[in-house]
């Protein structure tokens, strides 16, 4: 039996290399998932890093149509992660490429291996305000308000990645 579509949404970030390119391969590699269909994807956005260091991040959100399991939709991030040269040598160092969980449809999950909704989201600019742009409905005004402070900018090259 094959198993119902769950709507996903999935921040992507980057502030190593060209980071534009990265998050727009990054969507295609998305999309062509098995068991994995991008319904859409935000503009990029410019920020600086959050308890991070290096480059500003460019960082987008994704909307996506999935049959995977969470744990197995996770476990397909880190393999792009991987694939895209992410290397963890401490904690919030910067990056190739981030791809985060931030909703698996109603689920609520909280393992060892993953938390959803994802436990920083709501106070995150950069994920709020990509997040808003494809989804309005769940992201609230006071869930900006929240954020307004962080610095966030449309990139020069803002236009979403092809899906």
């Amino acid at each position: 039996m094959d198993r119902a579509e769950v709507t996903a949404w999935v921040a992507l970030g980057a502030n190593l290399g060209d980071a534009v390119q990265t998050l727009r391969e990054a969507i295609t590699v998305l999309a062509d998932l098995p068991g994995v269909r991008v319904v859409k994807a935000s503009s990029l956005y410019r920020t600086a890093p959050i308890e991070s260091s290096g480059p500003d991040y460019i960082n987008a959100v994704a909307e996506v149509a999935t049959t995977l399991t969470a744990p197995d939709l996770l476990s397909a991030l880190q393999d792009i992660e991987q694939d895209f040269g992410r290397e963890r040598p401490y904690h919030n160092a910067p990056r190739t490429l981030d791809l985060d969980l931030l909703l698996y449809g109603g689920a609520s999950i909280d393992s060892r291996a993953l938390t959803v909704p994802h436990p920083r989201m709501w106070s995150r600019a950069f994920v709020l305000v990509p997040l808003a742009e494809i989804a309005p409905a769940l992201v609230s005004e006071a869930d900006l308000a929240a954020v307004q402070e962080q610095g966030i900018a449309r990139s020069d090259d803002s236009s979403p990645a092809q899906t």
